[in-house]
């Protein structure tokens, strides 16, 4: 603070000139350093207490977005309304009573939005420290008023900090506030539930556990869980408790099928009509409402379309964990009738959608469904992609003759339409893509060729009817190597397909482990009856191997015949082909595929990616089958009146309105 002297102040007269030149006498030292000290202290009391300090970007984040699910602290927002209702020393000590407080205030009707939201925070810290699920479900419904508040105030601005927070306090109470007794699910049901201020009663339509003809049961809350093997997550943000839901067993189809042990994402929602009155009176009804991701993207609350919070990757990873692969998948390879005893090789993680294309994996040698993981994962985050196609799996065992698998997979797609679509109403049901790596691209190859007598003729040297073979023998021969192409399928892709052969199928190793393969035992009756023929009827007489590894020996009859057969008219084809290194493509592999065995004429187009043999898991690889797709999507949509769902920009909104 400074001391300035009057503008009326004037100089002390002395009197004469030798006044002028008149000395005062020193001060005492003493007096001196009173002095002094008098100045500091008048002059510190006098500076403010405020300062200011420039920091980094990544301070300013956390100092904007420090609340109670990031730090376990109130946000400076409740801060706020704490300090202008003197009530931050009494939440420090009695967080309840604090809290009775402000909700009298608004009661009263002297706090409005500021306070509903502080009241959700202060909810969940309490709920987190000691106040457990009534105060989870009161940061609930205290967070669904400030963001609906139903007419009496405007919704807060989606540049309020506050908006998404608020919505993570709902999602994340509604979550903990339902809680089974055993905090290892979720409860969708009916119930009574107890609340600081009164009681919730929650109503719920046991109808909506529906979903495909299965019931939907075993809820999880997935937004919980640290996802480890998939690359990229994602989650698709809004309102709502993320559940990764089981299904009970429904009606098996024998040739499609909603995968056994199939995870689902739905999404819980508490609706809550209006909910500051309610909450202020303290006897609060809401309707549980539960929306499978398959089914709807988006609810209306207030008239209005609001997204629903969905983590498709965390449920994918929870479906996951815990599978038998290795097991599974050499036991494919070495077991040929692992998997007999399934009603369907061909399954789908969702019931079928009108109007959707079915995309069909097929795995390679040694694999399984499940290494398609990361390519579905990224492929249904798109939803361009997710509102437009559904995705099957054909498993079948990989040790097992191609022809055979083939047919098993032809079998499957024929009588997937017939089951689904016996009446032939549904176009997108005739426009299936199928996908297939390694040996599972040559079974693709199978879906969609002429054969005539090529394949017959390069294993017999006679017709059918003159053989000497047991009639379901010939049966069975004939049906796996005469070959038309499956009507519903119009397009393949091939991923590291060995057309010409693998040159790693034809080493010593490769062939020790085909001789361990077991055929199951109808082939074991196949192949005893074919050794018994003498070499004026077939060209395998005296042939030890009958397997797959056999048949992709580079110069087997199989391979050298199926890359002269042309694939039919009306079908396009694509090949993605990986190469190791920066070589020449030309004379590249991938470590089990050469290129030239990879590459065949006649197809649409022809991607190169630099990579091993597992290439569908390469970002690259996974761009170009989306690229596939939805050119895909575009030329078959100009065959048809209707093209199915709508695309991004027009979300599946339930017409639920409660």
């Amino acid at each position: 603070m400074g001391v300035h002297a009057s503008q009326n102040a004037r100089p002390m007269a002395t009197g004469g000139a030798g006044a002028r030149g008149m000395r005062h006498p020193p001060l005492p030292r003493g007096f001196v350093a009173v002095l002094l000290l008098a100045w500091t202290l008048l002059a510190g009391g006098c500076a403010t207490a405020v300062s200011v300090e420039r920091v980094d970007h990544g301070t300013v984040h956390q100092q904007l977005t420090h609340n109670v699910l990031s730090a376990h602290a109130l946000s400076d927002p409740t801060h706020n309304v704490l300090r202008r209702w003197s009530l931050t020393d009494r939440f420090l000590t009695q967080p309840e009573n604090a809290m009775a407080d402000l909700r009298a205030l608004v009661t009263q009707g002297h706090g409005g939005a500021d306070e509903i939201f502080a009241l959700a925070e202060m909810s969940f810290l309490h709920a987190e420290e000691r106040g457990g699920p009534p105060y989870y479900l009161a940061s609930a419904l205290y967070a669904y008023a400030f963001l609906f508040p139903g007419g009496l105030d405007q919704p807060p601005s989606p540049y309020d900090p506050r908006f998404r927070l608020a919505t993570d306090l709902y999602n994340r109470g509604l979550t903990s506030g339902l809680a089974t007794e055993d905090r290892t699910g979720i409860a969708i049901r009916e119930a009574r539930h107890p609340l600081p201020f009164g009681e919730l009663d929650v109503a719920f339509d046991s109808r909506e556990l529906v979903w495909g003809g299965r019931q939907l049961t075993g809820f999880f809350p997935v937004a919980e869980l640290q996802v480890h093997g998939l690359d990229a997550r994602y989650r698709q943000p809004g309102i709502g408790a993320p559940l990764a839901a089981g299904t009970t067993q429904g009606t098996l189809a024998k040739g499609f099928q909603v995968a056994p042990r199939v995870k689902t994402p739905v999404t819980a929602l508490l609706r809550i009509p209006d909910p500051r009155r309610q909450i202020m009176g303290g006897q609060v009804r809401a309707q549980l409402e539960l929306y499978p991701a398959s089914e709807t993207e988006a609810v209306l609350i207030d008239r209005q379309p609001v997204p629903l919070e969905v983590e498709h990757t965390a449920t994918l990873a929870y479906m996951l964990d815990g599978m038998p692969v290795w097991e599974f998948e050499f036991g494919g390879f070495l077991r040929g009738g692992l998997l007999d005893k399934m009603p369907s090789r061909l399954v789908a993680l969702e019931p079928y959608r009108s109007g959707r294309i079915p995309v069909v994996f097929v795995h390679g040698t040694a694999s399984s469904p499940v290494r398609w993981a990361e390519m579905l994962n990224d492929l249904r985050s798109d939803p361009r992609i997710r509102d437009r196609f559904q995705f099957w799996f054909f498993s079948y065992e990989t040790g097992n003759p191609v022809p055979y698998s083939a047919l098993l997979l032809r079998d499957a797609l024929q009588e997937a339409v017939s089951t689904l679509d016996p009446s032939g109403q549904e176009p997108a049901l005739r426009e299936m893509v199928v996908i297939g790596h390694s040996q599972g691209g040559l079974l693709t190859k199978l879906t969609a060729v002429d054969t005539g007598a090529r394949l017959w003729n390069t294993a017999f040297r006679k017709p059918p009817d003159q053989l000497q073979l047991d009639p379901e023998t010939r049966d069975l021969l004939t049906r796996a190597l005469f070959i038309k192409p499956v009507p519903s399928v119009k397009r393949l892709v091939f991923i590291a397909t060995p057309h010409g052969g693998s040159y790693v199928a034809g080493n010593r190793i490769s062939q020790f482990v085909a001789s361990l393969v077991r055929l199951p035992g109808r082939l074991l009756r196949v192949s005893s009856e074919i050794g018994k023929l003498d070499d004026a009827s077939t060209t395998l007489a005296g042939q030890t191997g009958f397997g797959s590894v056999h048949a992709m020996t580079p110069g087997s009859l199989l391979v050298q015949t199926l890359a002269r057969t042309p694939i039919a008219a009306g079908v396009k084809a694509h090949s993605i082909i990986a190469v190791r290194g920066d070589g020449p493509v030309e004379t590249g592999d991938d470590g089990v595929v050469e290129y030239k065995s990879a590459h065949i004429d006649g197809v649409e187009s022809e991607y190169i990616v630099r990579s091993g043999h597992s290439t569908q898991s390469d970002p690259r690889t996974i761009e170009e089958v989306r690229r596939i797709l939805l050119l895909h999507w575009d030329e078959s949509c100009t065959k048809r009146t209707a093209c199915g769902p709508p695309g991004p920009g027009a979300p599946r909104v339930a017409s639920r309105t409660r």
